[in-house]
């Protein structure tokens, strides 16, 4: 069964909306505490993101099954999208320590660590699509 839901970010109630969305999927999914502290983690970068750099986009969270060795594997997929201005230099943007908003500069490099995929496409002037995946364990 795939469920997919997706929350509109235009500003910080999006965000907020986005991650508690994200936590009750990830809950019902049957992730762990830790693991669903990542997730909405990950799912604040990404909307934060959005909102910062693009004004609005959405994030759609969806449950991902594949075949494993043991059966069926689950998990959750976050999909950010926007039609922002896009980035131009990917590479530079998931080096660790870049920012661009005078932050920390952990946001999409932490996003791919705290996820088990990520996966990025962007094209100047048109936007950004960002999936990352979390499995069950």
């Amino acid at each position: 069964m795939k469920t997919e839901s997706c929350v509109e970010v235009k500003n910080e109630w999006g965000i907020v909306a986005a991650r508690q969305a994200g936590r009750t999927l990830s809950k019902e999914i049957g992730f762990g505490t830790v693991d669903q502290a990542r997730i909405t983690t990950a799912i604040s970068e990404l909307a934060r993101n959005i909102y910062l750099y693009a004004d609005e986009g959405q994030i759609c969270l969806e449950t991902v099954e594949k075949p494993f060795k043991m059966g069926i594997k689950k998990g959750i997929q976050i999909i950010s999208k926007d039609s922002g201005p896009g980035i131009a230099d990917i590479r530079q943007v998931m080096a660790d320590g870049f920012s661009t908003s005078s932050g920390l500069g952990a946001g999409l490099p932490g996003v791919r660590r705290l996820m088990d995929e990520f996966d990025i496409e962007s094209n100047v002037g048109e936007g950004t699509t960002i999936r990352a995946t979390k499995w069950l364990r």
